[in-house]
């Protein structure tokens, strides 16, 4: 007797990009929550061409990626370090008006960060201590003014970024060497004051704006790694100690900057430690993206190939997008939860990506959609729960 052979299972196709359903619409039907923002982190320049109808069919919300960091918005005057003689919110206004125009919610990214703070908050005699850091202090507290009430129509500001350190558990959860730390404890001080004044000066800043409170306008914590346990504990910290102090904190924001083989568990651990600290705290997530390479921890030192895995070239393995998309799939699916009420990827599709440069330079692809700006298999695995992998 002659057997048939069995069946050689075919490879799923891509699915026809134009059958693509709106991605803000799928995850706002299956949070249950009308206009739930779903954003991504943008450039000025992808407010015009493809990358302007792309945000207009598929995002509710924008960030922006560069253009309100401090180092932007209110830079040395060149060759000095006195600040310039005033802000420049141009390329940030571009965000703004896009935003308004097309009926997006825009995210406040970010009043303060160690990496994008010019060298004139720090200016000055540091001989008396007491009056360097209440000149310091002042600083802080005009910039936050300047830019919050620049910017009234922000649904939520990442009022500090970065601020623990990466040592896991560590009995001083705050990154030590952030110029904001060291100018507040000069002369002995509690250097992590700083992120209470940034907080505090949010809120005051936050009163004077009409119709503004913490029901629309929230401010975060932002950080990354949270993940990971050690780190979330300084983070967790952190919060807490905030909260404990009555200190005007709304929420924590997780970058979630992930790589293929990351544990979800790990990140909804993340999303619950916010909620065991206090259920008026919300979570919001970043600066998500997935990284194509499972890079061990010696090449975030090392910055070289190897350690860090070798370049997959402008075609990845589909072997590697299928796994990427499959734990986007999964971790939609983990920010499905009351608390978690905005979602933004570090990006908008895979023609502008910070991780083509880091940890090393190589062709990555970590976003939903690929570089023609068309739905890659992990957009498909987040809007349609029964759509098989390859």
């Amino acid at each position: 007797m002659i057997r048939a052979a069995p069946p050689v299972a075919s490879t799923p196709s891509l699915p026809d990009p134009a059958l693509a359903p709106a991605l803000k619409a799928s995850l706002a039907a299956s949070h249950g929550v009308l206009d739930f923002p779903i954003g991504a982190a943008i450039e000025p320049a992808s407010t015009t061409g493809t990358d302007a109808a792309l945000l207009r069919k598929h995002y509710s919300s924008i960030t922006a990626e560069n253009a309100m960091k401090p180092a932007t918005i209110w830079p040395n005057a060149p060759g000095t370090t006195d600040p310039a003689a005033a802000p420049n919110f141009v390329p940030a206004d571009t965000l703004v008006t896009f935003a308004a125009t097309n009926g997006m919610q825009l995210r406040g990214h970010t009043l303060l960060w160690h990496q994008t703070a010019p060298s004139w908050f720090f200016a000055g005699d540091q001989s008396d201590a007491a009056n360097y850091r209440a000149a310091v202090r002042q600083r802080l507290h005009d910039y936050i003014f300047a830019v919050v009430q620049h910017f009234p129509g922000v649904y939520a500001w990442d009022v500090v970024n970065e601020v623990a350190t990466d040592t896991p558990n560590a009995s001083n959860p705050y990154r030590i060497d952030s110029p904001w730390y060291v100018a507040y404890a000069l002369g002995g001080n509690d250097g992590s004051e700083y992120v209470r004044d940034a907080f505090t000066f949010a809120a005051q800043a936050r009163a004077t704006i009409p119709g503004k409170s913490s029901v629309n306008m929230k401010l975060m914590l932002n950080d990354y790694n949270t993940e990971i346990p050690g780190k979330r504990a300084n983070v967790m910290k952190i919060v807490q100690d905030l909260v404990n102090a009555g200190i005007p904190i709304d929420g924590v924001g997780h970058q979630f900057h992930l790589q293929v083989g990351a544990d979800v568990a790990q990140v909804t651990a993340a999303l619950a430690a916010v909620e065991g600290i206090s259920i008026a705290l919300v979570n919001h997530v970043t600066e998500l993206d997935v990284s194509l390479y499972a890079d061990t921890g010696n090449c975030y030192t090392a910055r070289t190939i190897p350690p860090c895995l070798a370049d997959n070239g402008a075609n990845a393995p589909l072997a590697i997008l299928s796994q990427q998309a499959a734990l986007y799939r999964a971790l939609y699916n983990a920010f499905n939860r009351p608390s978690v009420t905005s979602i933004t990827t570090w990006g908008l599709a895979d023609n502008h990506t910070w991780l083509n440069t880091f940890p090393v330079s190589r062709t990555n692809r970590p976003l939903l959609f690929d570089i023609s700006g068309n739905p890659k298999w992990a957009f498909w695995a987040v809007v349609d729960s029964s759509i098989a992998l390859p």
